[in-house]
């Protein structure tokens, strides 16, 4: 077999060359990388950045829907200079949003502005239902050149999840759309078989320990199911560990509270650090479960909440999962207040909005060390 050997400018094999010499190059190469970042860094603000042209926006409504413009062109324009104005017809004193762009004066000031050139883009964020104001801007628009756009007010309707969708010719917005449907579908199930096998054979030892505990614990099975709903507002059977003397899956269900005496000792110690809920990854590989998504409700609670709480029933527009966004920011437990259930809500319809695979290990990663112990787990 040919061997091909690396000597370096004095003949000496390069394999043969100490750890430390080694260190030392890693170490001149990092230096330079980050030299090299920092010499970019330096020349992008103190040369390039003053010399750029701001770019000036106008934004006519100061609306929910302005501020949340406002808040997407400062990020996306982070790196470049801008200089954002608020415009509308409505007095200063109806104005009841705090925006970080100064308000400058009536849509036809920016009007004028446009025909000057002093413009470069026109945001309106009019609400729908003042039609006749957003075509009034629009005519005036129509007779220039600048970039116009039309910020659509789903605040309005506390719309949570939205997508555009192209029919023909016509733009539609999807209001209940799920990012888990075709290619999403297939990574999150690929994400739950992979990641979802490989917690369960580490965990193995913990099962087997848990499972233990609870037959020593008191009389009855180890595991049992509870009906949930599941994808689509299905109804699945969720694996848990018992940690009760008694089993509820009826129409009513009390959840626990502090001191519950229906809890065993041990019981309260798997409720309180998650254990009980290991099983589910049981569910996660047979598909009515995910490891990451909002975590399933009682049957009995959602029935109640779905009327209470808005939006409550597009959290069902995934599968549920074992840990989810709101559990790693400190709501999972008991929910003995609706202002409690309707954060709970709010990040699970946050992360509909913005799932990623790099979001779901994040979360993971997060669990491991913030999301399983909760002092609000009865």
């Amino acid at each position: 077999m040919l061997k091909l050997r690396l000597l370096d400018l004095e003949g000496i094999e390069i394999s043969n060359l100490s750890f430390s010499i080694y260190s030392q190059l890693y170490l001149v190469a990092f230096t330079i990388i980050a030299l090299a970042r920092v010499i970019c860094t330096f020349s992008h603000q103190k040369f390039i950045l003053p010399n750029m042209k701001v770019r000036n926006i106008a934004i006519i409504g100061l609306t929910p829907a302005g501020l949340s413009i406002e808040k997407a062109l400062i990020e996306k324009y982070k790196n470049q200079k801008v200089n954002i104005e608020f415009y509308d017809d409505r007095s200063n004193e109806r104005f009841s949003y705090v925006a970080k762009s100064p308000y400058i004066g009536t849509v036809s000031v920016v009007i004028d502005k446009v025909k000057t050139g002093e413009i470069d883009d026109v945001y309106i964020a009019l609400p729908m239902v003042a039609k006749d104001r957003i075509k009034n801007a629009i005519l005036q628009l129509s007779n220039s050149t600048v970039d116009a756009y039309i910020v659509p007010d789903l605040y309005t309707y506390k719309l949570s999840v939205s997508q555009i969708a192209r029919i023909g010719n016509v733009h539609t917005f999807s209001i209940f759309s799920s990012p888990f449907e075709g290619l999403g579908a297939l990574t999150k199930r690929i994400e739950d078989i992979v990641i979802g096998s490989l917690i369960t054979l580490l965990i193995l030892p913990v099962l087997c320990l848990v499972a233990l505990g609870v037959k020593l614990s008191s009389p009855g099975p180890i595991l049992f199911k509870q009906d949930r709903y599941g994808l689509g507002g299905k109804k699945i059977k969720v694996w848990k560990f018992r940690s009760m003397k008694v089993m509820e899956n009826s129409d009513i269900v009390t959840q626990a509270t502090k001191n519950d005496p229906r809890v065993t000792r041990f019981g309260s110690f798997i409720r309180r650090t998650s254990l009980d809920e290991l099983p589910q990854f049981i569910n996660v590989l047979q598909g009515s479960m995910s490891i990451v998504g909002p975590r399933p409700h009682a049957v009995a609670h959602n029935e109640e909440y779905r009327v209470l709480v808005d939006n409550y029933m597009v959290r069902h527009k995934i599968k549920p999962g074992i840990t989810g966004l709101a559990q790693i920011n400190g709501y999972r437990g008991e929910t003995d207040t609706l202002n409690k259930m309707e954060k709970r809500v709010e990040y699970d319809i946050k992360y509909l909005q913005h799932w990623s695979l790099s979001m779901d290990i994040k979360i993971i990663f997060l669990t491991v060390f913030k999301g399983f112990v909760s002092d609000t787990a009865y």
